[in-house]
């Protein structure tokens, strides 16, 4: 009896007008995000080669360790191509400097103003919001529906058990619906190689969870459509009822959580960060302007030194006053930073929390966790960042002779004279994604979340339809 059902429900939907239309516009937007993902990594890809060979060309012909200005990038990830996440949003281009503060710039957004607007059409998109209404246009009748047509009455003349008629319904809606939609993303899946995108065995695992997951969304409103049909007595009571539910999924929680959690926790601007920094480094600043300006009078050159022990002397001073200014700063710099991270942990905290009201929210956290574009890859390259400056400082300091970069134009003049630098000798930075294991951990609260929902708007359904009027 199960089989028949579920047989019903395929030929029923896979033979409709409606079915044709909407798959035929799902499809090509599957197949459209994974070509624009490829084309777009390989341009990003192309940009990053292009900014690492620019940044040793300009450092090309220098021969002074002191004076090069050196910066590093944010390597593109091949699936944040196809889930984007953040990665558009944080900057891509740190200029690592022995001091001072690292920030990064150039960000997607930055060079391309327009997709701030539109945003990326990708597969996170296409199953949060064309996929979830796909959903909700073949299941909004799939109860009242069959009452209104008269089809329940005729199906239940016969000895049809309630939960295998509801499960039938689910099961092939499911079926009818998600196994087409594996044709354009298989196609899409072998079109990135062809695109160039180097896809290993942990990105091909973590694509498929990707998928998946969007399956469990999928899922997620189709029990939901279902639930709501056999809650109501007419399919257009429940179409309105079902869109109404989908706009405060897909853009009201969302966007009120985010509301909520900035109203729950002060978190103190970067301009307000910035103010304090170069306050205390102003003040910092003028002081060893004075100990600088009281230096020659306290210790001038003696009548066995020469000009040049003499300014490495006053260069070695100055070092030693840079370096402690600059532990001080960046103690300062460490706990205004630690603070506001820990006021924003607080407040994503809570977001993220509110929005897990959302099954939209929770798949888009999911896929992004999954993607490694969830919002800590910004942490993320920051802290490796960070890492990476203190063997870039090392570096530096070797080959400076300890003066943490300091140049003066008062040196040597056998500058000219000097060998050029090697650029290639420069500690080489590259951004270490975390492993495929460790971004599955971090989804899994979203993928059993998800399983949840399914599960009670499946109970739910199930049990609206047990006391539901067939007549």
């Amino acid at each position: 009896m199960l089989k028949l059902i579920i047989e019903k429900e395929l030929r029923e939907i896979l033979g409709s007008t409606k079915f044709v239309v909407t798959f035929s516009v799902c499809a090509t937007l599957i197949l459209i995000a994974f070509y624009v993902g490829g084309r777009s990594y390989d341009v990003s890809r192309s940009d990053y080669e292009a900014a690492v060979a620019e940044n040793v060309k300009q450092m090309a012909g220098l021969t002074d360790w002191g004076r090069i200005d050196h910066r590093v990038f944010l390597e593109p990830q091949p699936l944040g191509a196809l889930v984007t996440g953040i990665a558009n949003d944080i900057g891509r281009t740190t200029e690592v400097r022995t001091r001072g503060e690292l920030n990064s710039e150039n960000s997607r957004f930055n060079e391309d103003p327009l997709f701030a607007v539109f945003r990326f059409l990708d597969l996170e998109f296409i199953f949060g919001i064309v996929l979830s209404l796909f959903a909700i246009l073949f299941g909004y009748d799939a109860i009242n529906g069959e009452k209104e047509r008269g089809t329940l009455r005729l199906s239940f003349a016969n000895a049809v058990p309630r939960d295998k008629y509801i499960l039938g319904k689910l099961a092939g809606s499911f079926l009818a619906l998600s196994v087409p939609l594996l044709i354009p993303i298989l196609i899409g899946c072998l079109l990135l190689p062809i695109l160039g995108v180097p896809m290993e065995s942990g990105d091909w695992q973590r694509l498929a969870m990707i998928i998946a997951c969007g399956y469990l969304y999928l899922g997620v409103f189709l029990a939901l459509s279902i639930f709501i049909s056999a809650m109501t007595e007419h399919s257009s009571s429940s179409f309105l009822l079902l869109l109404v539910v989908w706009i405060i999924a897909v853009l009201i929680v969302p966007r009120t959580a985010v509301l909520v959690s900035g109203r729950a926790v002060d978190v103190p601007t970067m301009d307000e960060i910035n103010f304090e920094k170069n306050r205390i480094s102003d003040q910092l600043r003028r002081e060893d302007d004075s100990k600088l300006r009281a230096y020659w009078s306290e210790n001038p050159q003696t009548g066995t030194e020469t000009r040049d022990q003499m300014m490495t002397r006053f260069r070695n001073y100055w070092s030693e006053l840079a370096d402690a200014r600059e532990q001080e700063v960046r103690a300062l710099s460490a706990r205004l930073s630690e603070d506001r991270r820990n006021r924003e942990r607080v407040q994503q905290r809570i977001a993220l929390g509110i929005s897990r009201i959302s099954p939209t929210s929770v798949f888009s956290l999911a896929a992004t966790d999954l993607a490694g574009t969830s919002l800590e890859l910004q942490q993320q390259y920051q802290d490796q960042v960070s890492q990476y400056r203190d063997d870039y400082t090392r570096f530096i300091e070797e080959k400076t002779g300890g003066s943490g970069g300091f140049w003066f134009s008062g040196g040597s003049t056998d500058e000219a004279e000097e060998e050029p630098i090697d650029p290639y000798e420069l500690p080489v930075f590259e951004f270490d994604a975390p492993t495929a294991a460790t971004l599955v951990s971090k989804s899994l609260l979203d993928l059993g979340l998800l399983t949840i929902f399914n599960i009670v708007f499946f109970v739910g359904a199930f049990v609206a339809f047990l006391r539901y009027d067939v007549r």
